[in-house]
């Protein structure tokens, strides 16, 4: 396959938002953009100018279109930029599916798993003072920017000045999207029942891997650990007034939204035709009786990775299943989102 370029407005139903890539494309090691190009299939290559991976990937039978954006919000906001701006597409009334692996909290599920995100909610915008210097009376060093206290109150504003904090994706569409997904059937492993068993006391950590919904918190910190655990699972209930749950950890989906939210004040596209689906590749802390520093010490020699190919698999299996109802169904939901009352 060799990059081409697009005749002016390809049609596109569904673009399909990836992150990363190992090696190549096709025919080694998956990362989160082989399975759509190899099992979609993604056929026809299309030039990305503007975009740190390049090329891009499309199903002209089903008008599905694929990018990897590249990792970490800068990637993820310039190369959303860069697809909605290009002349070549018309993606006023496309869905867009993001399909990334994450970690978890294991308080709320475990490794191997996919879910469904309601809430982006930014972990990487924030005050912060030295833990060695944290009063004693503060459950953190966090504080939000427009705020002095870990608790301020009244709620900074989720969209300011200071930046984006919170943006909750269309409640239907994300509701139709699992109960699409919810009874599929999850690989399994000896390797993640090993790593899950040491996480006695979570008893979400210790059941297979399932379909879920929960909330995801964005940051470009790769942060480990109990007590970043229970910041992370704070800072989401703070930003969601005890709403929001923590289920996954990730880099790129407030620039995600940030991306579709701005160019939707141009009309260029739709932010209630998205969705963000986070497969789970490790947990987001250490297990009962290890510590943080050894957790990453695991995880960086790859030995707490063993859900990794699982989880890319996972992020396919399920996210393929929405994307291809939403290309088949293509005159009813063209007009109509699906889950809208």
């Amino acid at each position: 396959m060799s990059a081409e370029t697009a005749s002016a407005h390809l049609p596109v139903r569904v673009v399909v938002v990836t992150t990363f890539e190992i090696g190549k494309d096709t025919g080694d090691t998956p990362g989160e953009f082989q399975n759509w190009i190899e099992k979609f299939p993604l056929s026809r290559q299309i030039a990305a100018p503007g975009t740190d991976h390049g090329v891009m990937y499309y199903n002209p039978e089903l008008q599905v279109l694929g990018i990897a954006t590249g990792e970490g919000p800068e990637h993820m906001a310039s190369a959303m930029t860069a697809l909605i701006l290009d002349p070549r597409f018309d993606l006023r009334k496309s869905y867009f599916v993001l399909a990334g692996i994450a970690g978890v909290d294991p308080g709320f599920g475990t490794i191997g798993s996919a879910v469904w995100a309601p809430r982006v909610i930014n972990g990487g915008l924030a005050h912060l003072i030295d833990p060695r210097e944290i009063p004693a009376n503060w459950p953190d060093g966090f504080t939000p920017v427009q705020g002095s206290r870990p608790d301020e109150t009244p709620r900074p504003p989720l969209h300011s000045l200071s930046g984006d904090m919170v943006y909750t994706l269309n409640p239907g569409l994300t509701r139709w999207a699992y109960e699409l997904t919810r009874g599929l059937t999850l690989p399994d492993s000896e390797g993640m029942k090993t790593i899950r068993a040491r996480y006695r006391g979570y008893p979400a950590a210790l059941k297979p891997p399932s379909v879920g919904i929960g909330d995801t918190i964005s940051g470009e910190t790769f942060w480990v650990g109990k007590r970043m655990n229970r910041w992370a699972e704070r800072w989401v209930r703070y930003w969601t007034d005890n709403k929001g749950v923590l289920a996954t950890t990730a880099e790129e989906d407030i620039a995600f939204c940030q991306a579709l939210a701005l160019q939707a004040k141009a009309g260029r596209v739709d932010p209630e035709r998205a969705v963000v689906l986070r497969s789970t590749s490790n947990f987001d802390m250490q297990a009962p009786g290890e510590t943080a520093a050894g957790f990453l010490a695991a995880e960086s020699s790859e030995k707490g990775y063993s859900a990794f190919i699982p989880s890319v698999n996972a992020a396919y299996q399920v996210g393929s299943v929405v994307v291809r109802a939403l290309a088949t169904h293509w005159p009813r939901y063209e007009k109509t989102i699906p889950g809208a009352n």
